[in-house]
């Protein structure tokens, strides 16, 4: 990737967060977890099920 295509990558990315903080103002991460592995997880398994019921199978899977 070339610089000049890296500076207009990095300007769209920055309007896409700020649409995004206006669309969605206080989003919060709801998951539980204490690493990137178990955010990798918990984000795999909420495709499946609620953030809720993630936080409930987590809480054991992770302490295994």
């Amino acid at each position: 990737m070339t610089p000049s295509q890296l500076k207009k990558r990095k300007i769209r990315v920055r309007k896409i967060i700020r649409a995004l903080k206006k669309i969605v103002p206080d989003a919060k991460m709801v998951l539980h977890y204490s690493n990137n592995w178990e955010l990798l997880v918990a984000v795999i398994l909420s495709a499946q099920c609620t953030d809720k019921q993630v936080n409930k199978v987590t809480e054991k899977l992770f302490k295994k």
